[in-house]
């Protein structure tokens, strides 16, 4: 069985397709949901059900003959004639961002935008709510071997990443993709992101810290918690994992938001990556993941957080200093980076390059100079601008013959971790800002290894200092505009018009 049918409407105005995008959503979520509360009641029919399917809205842009556009973003416009076409998804979640995108299509190529109802169908685990599945139900064994026969699962298929990696290509006769992601790519991202940080995507802002250890996160916990008592803070809320969230102080507890009817208990155990969120009413706050040690870890969450489309992404966390002139709780900036991380290289190749973006580099640069209050020469002592190497051996001190020694000292690496590089790389490829900024907490190749004493000092000093920094960008790039953060740096000459 299908839902109602909606034929597809041309819309000349964002909010219209919007409105239409809503119901067809809302629509065919209703009908698989409808469908697996009779699924579960009869389980004498679980055998015989008639196949139900719901599929996702799309919008379709048709773009008849060349046209000179005069934008001054490097996205929401194609760069030839086409027909272009994306599923969309949770239109509840990406309202503001649908809508942005719609309008620029509308003003840059004053053409109908079509929306209707797609082929792709949704799985049903992307319609229920994001911390049920469909075996929460009350159903039996036989029923659970019918339900793929009955509604349709998860399709890996129809969710790989051949349109950011720039490998993908329409069939003949096929529209052009609109978007980086298919409606299932990202439904597959929300669920997971719920899985690793304890958070719902709705919590998540546009702008996003990544750390590697957890005193970062223990002093942004003690940041939120301030803010929060703070009535004139520019933050809503504080989110905690287990959607536990503590509101501004004065404003009200419950029903002041859809966020607060989500489902919240503190959590019993820490997720693997867990994420902690100061809300601003239009979104622009800040996301805090601890995600851990090691590259995998980093291309993981980035991989799922780039479907929301943020702002920017920065890495604050530890680093080795591999300069003899460096101290313990310098900064080092990132200009460059060495990918030895291996994570990314079947998506993004060695022999394409990372680029620093200005627009963060001097965000950051200047978030160091007004947090410590230095400048000129004083300035350059503490914050050393250079490439970061990324490796994925935490024993990479152990192999012997100096032969990694030799490799970082070719590359002119001033620092290394296990993570910037992916987070950057990923950026790079998911056409997400982002930038680094680590703090040097030991120096194994001069003999300043980290040990417990000397660590404990070195968080109590720095860790508040460096989050501070991380914040104090974030304010920089909000006040400079997303038109300048969103530049053509990152777009390749054959690109989506989304965002």
């Amino acid at each position: 069985s299908l839902p109602d049918f909606l034929a597809p409407v041309d819309c000349t105005d964002a909010e219209a397709a919007l409105a239409q995008v809503r119901r067809i959503y809302q629509t065919g979520r209703a009908h698989l949901r409808q469908a697996l509360q009779h699924f579960a009641a009869h389980p004498q029919e679980a055998a015989r059900m008639e196949r139900v399917r719901a599929c996702y809205p799309f919008v379709r842009l048709s773009v008849p003959h060349s046209r000179q556009t005069q934008s001054q973003l490097a996205y929401g416009f194609v760069a030839r004639p086409g027909q272009y076409e994306a599923t969309l998804t949770r239109p509840d979640l990406f309202a503001g961002y649908y809508l942005e995108q719609f309008r620029l299509l509308l003003r840059n190529h004053g053409a109908a935008l079509t929306v209707g109802s797609s082929h792709q169908p949704i799985a049903l685990p992307f319609a229920l709510d994001s911390d049920v599945s469909p075996e929460d139900s009350a159903l039996t064994p036989g029923q659970r071997l019918h339900l793929p026969e009955v509604f349709d699962m998860p399709d890996l298929s129809a969710m790989d990443d051949r349109i950011a990696n720039g490998t993908f290509h329409s069939p003949p006769g096929q529209p052009e993709p609109l978007s980086l992601f298919t409606a299932p790519r990202v439904d597959y991202s929300l669920h997971r992101l719920r899985h690793y940080t304890g958070t719902s995507p709705e919590h998540f802002q546009n702008f996003v810290l990544f750390t590697n250890y957890q005193f970062y996160i223990d002093e942004f916990m003690a940041l939120g918690q301030r803010e929060m008592q703070n009535p004139q803070s520019d933050y809503i809320a504080f989110v905690q994992p287990g959607n536990v969230i503590t509101r501004r102080v004065d404003l009200p507890a419950r029903g002041a938001a859809a966020d607060d009817a989500l489902p919240s208990a503190p959590a019993a155990r820490l997720p693997q990556m867990p994420a902690y969120h100061l809300l601003r009413a239009d979104r622009s706050g800040i996301s805090f993941i601890n995600i851990g040690v090691g590259p995998s870890n980093a291309k993981t969450i980035t991989d799922h957080i780039a479907v929301l489309r943020p702002h920017a992404w920065i890495m604050v966390g530890h680093c080795a200093g591999l300069r003899s002139s460096q101290q313990l709780g310098d900064y080092v900036l990132a200009h460059g980076y060495v990918r030895e991380d291996h994570v990314l290289d079947e998506d993004l190749p060695l022999w394409i390059p990372i680029p620093a973006l200005a627009e963060v580099q001097i965000a950051l640069q200047q978030a160091v100079a007004d947090v410590t209050q230095l400048g000129g020469s004083d300035l350059k002592r503490i914050l050393r601008t250079g490439t970061v190497a990324t490796t994925d051996n935490r024993n990479w001190e152990l192999l012997g013959a100096g032969v990694p020694q030799r490799r970082f000292s070719q590359s002119r690496a001033v620092a290394l971790d296990m993570e910037s590089a992916t987070i950057a790389a990923n950026g790079f490829r998911f056409r997400v800002p982002y930038g680094t900024l680590l703090c040097v907490s030991d120096k194994p190749l001069h003999g300043e290894i980290k040990l417990p004493g000397m660590a404990n000092q070195f968080y109590r000093e720095r860790v508040g200092q460096h989050l501070r920094i991380g914040l104090r960008a974030i304010e920089r790039l909000r006040q400079n505009g997303l038109d300048r953060l969103h530049s053509r740096k990152l777009r390749s000459f054959d690109e989506v018009a989304f965002q």
